[in-house]
């Protein structure tokens, strides 16, 4: 099955580099075929789950406070956000029938706040411009030919019966004289994410940067149960599966660049008693700080999540990539929270001692526990459904240290949540491998790289989308100029 152009991968950057393509063989008047091929029954399945399903798809901040938010190489993401700017992808689309707002921290979502219709406004501008695309069609391998690419593929045919489903899988070989990869890092490998891209690109040649999980949930000391899982453990590359102690199975080394975690908390060990303390908790306009070897190295203003995971939220999120590449080279990590930033030290804890004595000299106290009534103290201070996660945190403060603990709630890390739920991967493909201006590889003519495979990754807050997005249409239109 022959295309001029083929795209691997079926997520933001693949589905707008094939739009994008087609876009500009239309403008040529050349004409041209563009195809992208999806191992996935679905396409977009990643956009799906952005900003817990309502997608914050982009950010509208100028280029020179956006650039500050990539957290890899802005010039290698210069060119792509200046050819598909946040505006000119608001218009991309409205003009595809999909209106948007703008809400706080110039945050850019679907009006409907469904991502499932900016999965439909993304297929419907791929019918629109002539682009086939084909599900469920897993690339095994890609050979370079005289006139292109061959990519040897394996096709499931799933067709719906009266009480069952009837898939077939078959090979099949689809050729192109351009190929764009845009296959993803290895978060989320539920959504077809598995290292595929990583694979092809070091065969072919490039550098590919160590990747690690970013925008993950960080695991506080003593937050999950000691006891090791029984089940097995779904490695993230390829569907390896590792086996516990219970079964032994041989399976092929990973790669050179696939990273080895020392740290790594799955996110389905189970909470301890003070995990669940802390479980379903939410902090708001908070002050963060991450300590390395117990020196601050990064400190955010905003919101955190304690969730089954650990430490979530916008702000934790934020300091998350800096907290995992410390862990992974050994150093000691915790987190200082500053439960009332907007306090100086003396005013709080005069504040605390206020509170105090009314508490003791009302009448109900009479007969109450100390740590009753310091419960209602803290209540009085912070949410009271962490007030329990706080006290098993915090065992030694009394209402004249109180003040300074809430300053100062000081929480070791004990590791992080790997790539089965972190919200990008950082590292891949490196862009010194890539030409800017086109993102073709300076190694393979004819082959184009785009969204997540790259090693580009920016902070939450619709960076990344935008950075797919934009790397997208930019390959797609580079590739199409160039047949």
């Amino acid at each position: 099955m022959k295309s001029d152009i083929i795209v691997v991968g079926g997520g933001a950057a693949g589905l707008m580099a094939a739009i994008g393509a087609a876009r500009q063989l239309t403008l040529s008047e050349n004409g041209g075929t563009v195809t992208v091929l999806e191992k996935m029954p679905r396409p977009g399945r990643k956009i799906m789950i952005t900003g817990k399903g309502r997608c914050n798809f982009t950010n509208v901040k100028p280029w020179q406070d956006f650039s500050a938010h990539i957290q890899s190489d802005p010039a290698a993401v210069n060119p792509a956000w200046h050819t598909l700017t946040p505006e000119g992808l608001i218009d991309f689309f409205r003009e595809n029938g999909l209106r948007s707002v703008v809400e706080r921290g110039d945050r850019a979502f679907p009006a409907t706040m469904n991502a499932g219709d900016v999965v439909d406004a993304l297929k419907r501008a791929c019918t629109l411009n002539g682009v086939k695309l084909v599900t469920d069609c897993e690339v095994k391998t890609v050979d370079v030919t005289p006139r292109g690419f061959s990519l040897d593929c394996v096709q499931t045919t799933r067709k719906q019966l009266k009480f069952k489903e009837e898939v077939t899988i078959e090979p099949v070989e689809h050729s192109c004289r351009k190929l764009i990869i845009a296959t993803g890092g290895l978060s989320y490998p539920g959504t077809g994410s598995t290292g595929d891209g990583y694979m092809w690109a070091e065969e072919m040649g490039h550098a590919i940067k160590p990747c690690f999980p970013s925008l993950t949930a960080l695991v506080p000391a003593g937050y999950k149960s000691d006891n090791p899982l029984a089940s097995e453990i779904k490695n993230a590359f390829r569907g390896r599966t590792v086996y516990g102690k219970t079964k032994e199975r041989k399976i092929a080394p990973l790669p050179s660049w696939y990273p080895k975690f020392p740290k790594h908390i799955e996110r389905v060990t189970p909470l301890s008693e003070q995990g669940a303390l802390f479980n379903g908790n939410t902090l708001e306009n908070v002050q963060l700080t991450l300590m390395v070897n117990g020196s601050p190295v990064q400190t955010e203003f905003g919101d955190i999540e304690f969730t089954d995971g650990g430490l979530e939220g916008p702000i934790g999120f934020t300091v998350s990539r800096r907290a995992v590449k410390a862990l992974n080279d050994g150093q000691k990590v915790a987190v200082s929270i500053d439960l009332k930033p907007s306090v100086e030290l003396d005013k709080l804890d005069a504040d605390i001692h206020g509170r105090w004595q009314e508490i003791i000299d009302d009448p109900r106290s009479k007969g109450q526990s100390f740590r009753r009534l310091f419960r209602i103290l803290l209540g009085k201070l912070i949410p009271w459904d962490l007030t329990l996660a706080f006290l098993d945190t915090n065992q030694s403060v009394s209402v004249d240290t109180l003040a300074r603990a809430l300053k100062d709630w000081n929480l070791p890390i004990a590791g992080f949540v790997g790539f089965e739920r972190s919200v990008v991967t950082a590292g891949g493909v490196s862009t010194q491998d890539v030409v800017a201006k086109t993102l073709e590889s300076k190694k393979q003519p004819g082959l184009y790289f785009a969204g997540e495979v790259l090693d580009m990754d920016c902070d939450t807050g619709g960076y990344n989308l935008q950075c797919a997005f934009a790397t997208g249409f930019l390959a797609g239109e580079s590739a199409a100029k160039a047949l």
